[in-house]
C-alpha cells in the first residue's frame, strides 16, 4: 500500500535539479519561486472533478495532459510565460497504473512548456484534480478582459466545436462513426494551450483584450464585453469549425462553434491596423487565427450570418451550477 509520501516521491517528485526560477521545489512547506526582475506574477487555478468535468474511467494519460492544459490556457490568455505549478489531488485509491499514466501525461505537457511541478497535496476522496499555475510577464503587457476598445476586430485561434461534438457523441446526442468520434475526441481530451500565440500577442502589444474559450464562445466573449463596457457583432458563419464539425449540418455547426465549450482556444480583440502582424504571429507559432467580428459601442452581443443578416439563436455558455 502506497503512503501519501511514497506516492508523491514515486510519481511526482522528479530526480532533477530545480530550474533557476524555482529556488525550492517539492519537499518543504512552501515552494519558492523567483520571477525575473521587474516582471509581474500571473496566477490561476482550475479544478477538474470526476463526473462533472470528465467521465469516470477517463484515460489517465489524457487526464494528466488536460489538467495542466486548461491552466496553461489561462496563462496564454494573459500572454504570460509559464513558471511552475502546484497539484492538489484527491484519489479514491492509490492505483499505481492510474498514477503512472496520469503523471506521464502531466509531465509530458509540463516539459513541453518548461513548467515545473513545485508542490501540492494529496488526500483520499472522490477523484478531484486542482492545479494552481504561476507565470510571469512584463508590466503593461497583460491581455486583460477589460481592455477591448470600440472598433477592435474580434479574433479566434484554432478551431471551435469539435470538443462539444465529441461530447455529444459520448452522450448519445448525435451519431458519429468511430473514426469521426475518435478525431473529435482529441480536442475534448487533449486540448492545445495557445501559450506561444498569447505571448506573441502580449509582447508585441498586438491585442487589447483576451480570454480562453472554456465555457463556449458566446458566454466567454460576454465576459470581455461586460468588463470592457462595450458590445459586439459576431459573424457566426465565420467561426472556424473543427474538421469533424465542419462536415455536419449548418445548424449544428453554428451552435457548437458559437457555444460548444471545452475548446481552450483564445478569443482576443485587436485594432484593425494590426491585422497583418496578427496573421504573421499566428504563422510564426503555427496557429490559425480567424477574424470573426468587431467590438461596437452599443451594449450586448449581436449575432449575424455570413451575409450580415441578424441571427436569432438561443445560445448560452456552460454554467457549473446548472445542468447546461
Amino acid at each position: 500500500m502506497l503512503s501519501e509520501f511514497d506516492l508523491i516521491k514515486r510519481y511526482f517528485q522528479r530526480a532533477r535539479p530545480a530550474s533557476d526560477r524555482t529556488v525550492l521545489g517539492i519537499g518543504d512547506d512552501c515552494a519558492l519561486l523567483a520571477p525575473s526582475p521587474g516582471r509581474l506574477l500571473a496566477v490561476s487555478s482550475d479544478m477538474l472533478v470526476e463526473d462533472r468535468h470528465f467521465f469516470a474511467g477517463a484515460d489517465p494519460f489524457q487526464l494528466g495532459h488536460k489538467s495542466l492544459a486548461v491552466n496553461l490556457s489561462d496563462l496564454a490568455a494573459m500572454g504570460a510565460v509559464p513558471l511552475g505549478f502546484t497539484l492538489a489531488l484527491a484519489l479514491p485509491a492509490a492505483d499505481p497504473a492510474w498514477l503512472d499514466g496520469f503523471s506521464r501525461g502531466l509531465f509530458a505537457l509540463a516539459d513541453a512548456h518548461g513548467c515545473e511541478l513545485v508542490g501540492g497535496d494529496t488526500t483520499k476522496g472522490p477523484l478531484n484534480i486542482c492545479i494552481t499555475i504561476f507565470g510571469e510577464l512584463a508590466p503593461g503587457q497583460a491581455l486583460r478582459r477589460d481592455a477591448a476598445r470600440i472598433g477592435d476586430d474580434i479574433w479566434i485561434s484554432g478551431t471551435l466545436g469539435d470538443a462539444r461534438l465529441a461530447l455529444a457523441g459520448c452522450l448519445g446526442e448525435i451519431a458519429l462513426d468511430a473514426d469521426a468520434q475518435a478525431l473529435a475526441a482529441t480536442r475534448l481530451h487533449a486540448p492545445t494551450p495557445r501559450v506561444a500565440l498569447g505571448r506573441l500577442l502580449a509582447e508585441g502589444r498586438l491585442a487589447h483584450a483576451a480570454l480562453d474559450i472554456s465555457d463556449g464562445l458566446v458566454g466567454d466573449l460576454g465576459h470581455i464585453l461586460a468588463a470592457s463596457k462595450v458590445g459586439a457583432l459576431l459573424d457566426v458563419d465565420a467561426l472556424p469549425a473543427g474538421p469533424v464539425l465542419a462536415r455536419q449540418a449548418p445548424g449544428l455547426r453554428r451552435r457548437f462553434t458559437a457555444a460548444g465549450g471545452d475548446d481552450y482556444e483564445l478569443c482576443f480583440t485587436a485594432p484593425a491596423a494590426n491585422r497583418e502582424a496578427i496573421m504573421a504571429a499566428g504563422a510564426q507559432c503555427a496557429t490559425a487565427v480567424t477574424r470573426v467580428g468587431r467590438i461596437e459601442a452599443g451594449p450586448g452581443l449581436r449575432l449575424a450570418d455570413g451575409d450580415g443578416a441578424p441571427l436569432r439563436m438561443q445560445l448560452q455558455g456552460w454554467d457549473h451550477f446548472s445542468d447546461r
